[in-house]
C-alpha cells in the first residue's frame, strides 16, 4: 500500500509559516492592495486628478515657454501652489494608510526582525540596573539553560552580562534576582519563526512599544532592563540579503503601484 502523507494542506501551511520570505511576499501583496483601496476610499479622487492634471499642464508650459522668462516664473509659482494643493489633498489619506501600516510593522518585527536562539548556540543575557544594586544581581536559569562563562560586570554602563547556552528547543523563563525580588524574562530557543521580545524594560513607554513584547518591569524594580541577544534576520531575495522591513516596503510599493493601475485609483 503506497504511503500517503497525512494532512498535506496542513504540512504546506506549516512550511509557509516557517518561511520568512513567503510571509513577507504575501503580506506585502495584501498590504499593497489594502493601502491603495484605503487611499482611494478616504481621498477626494476627482480633486486629486484635477490637481495632478494641472501640475502636468504647468510642467508642460515650462518646457514650451522656456525662452519667455516672465511666463516661466509665473508657471513655477503655479507649480508650487499646485504641489501644495496636492499635498493637502493627499495628507489625510496617507495618514490613514501610514498609521495602520506602522502598527503592523511593529507587530511583524516581533516575528521577522530576529532569529530565535538555536540549541548549543551561545547567547548573552544583559541586565541593566542602578549602581547600588550592580553587585547584588544574580541570574537563575531553568535546567535546559546553562551559564557558559562567569558574569561580567560593566560599572560604566551599570550592566551585568552572562553568556548562556540552551540544550534544546523550547520557551523558557529566566529569572533575575536583585534587591530581594525576582523578575523574569522570556527566552525562545527554536529553528522556527517565533514571536520574540529582545528586551523587558522598566518605564520607557515608547521604546517598549517598538522593542519589547513583554509587560513592563515594575516601577519599584531596581532592574531597568533585561535583554537577550537574538541575532538579526536577513532574508535572501533576488541575490541580495535584505532586512525584512526594507524588503516589505519595496514589495508593497511595487504591489501598490500595480494595484493602483489595475483599479484606476489616483494617488
Amino acid at each position: 500500500m503506497p504511503f500517503v502523507p497525512a494532512h498535506p494542506p496542513l504540512a504546506a501551511g506549516l512550511v509557509f509559516l516557517n518561511s520568512p520570505l513567503a510571509i513577507v511576499i504575501v503580506v506585502s501583496l495584501v498590504v499593497g492592495l489594502l493601502m491603495v483601496l484605503l487611499f482611494g476610499y478616504t481621498s477626494n479622487q476627482k480633486a486629486i486628478k484635477v490637481a495632478k492634471d494641472q501640475l502636468k499642464a504647468h510642467l508642460l508650459a515650462v518646457r514650451l515657454y522656456q525662452d519667455q522668462l516672465p511666463v516661466v516664473l509665473r508657471t513655477y509659482g503655479r507649480i508650487i501652489r499646485g504641489t501644495g494643493r496636492y499635498v493637502r489633498l493627499a495628507f489625510m489619506p496617507l495618514l490613514y494608510v501610514i498609521i495602520p501600516i506602522t502598527l503592523l510593522v511593529v507587530q511583524l518585527d516581533r516575528y521577522l526582525g530576529s532569529m530565535p536562539i538555536e540549541p548549543a548556540q551561545p547567547f548573552l543575557v544583559k541586565v541593566q540596573t542602578g549602581p547600588d544594586a550592580l553587585s547584588e544581581v544574580s541570574l537563575r536559569l531553568p535546567p535546559e539553560l546553562a551559564i557558559s562563562a562567569p558574569a561580567v560586570h560593566v560599572p560604566a554602563d551599570n550592566e551585568v552580562v552572562w553568556r548562556v547556552v540552551a540544550q534544546k528547543d523550547g520557551e523558557y523563563n529566566i529569572d533575575v534576582a536583585a534587591g530581594g525580588k525576582t523578575f523574569s524574562k522570556k527566552v525562545v530557543v527554536s529553528s522556527d519563526v517565533s514571536r520574540l521580545s529582545a528586551e523587558r524594560l522598566r518605564d520607557r513607554f515608547w521604546e517598549r512599544i517598538f522593542v519589547s513584547g513583554e509587560p513592563a518591569l515594575p516601577d519599584s524594580s531596581p532592574i531597568e532592563s533585561i535583554a537577550v541577544t537574538y541575532l538579526p534576520r536577513n532574508i535572501s531575495f533576488v541575490w541580495l540579503d535584505w532586512n525584512w522591513i526594507v524588503l516589505f516596503f519595496v514589495l508593497s510599493m511595487i504591489a501598490g503601484f500595480i494595484f493602483k493601475e489595475v483599479l484606476g485609483i489616483e494617488i
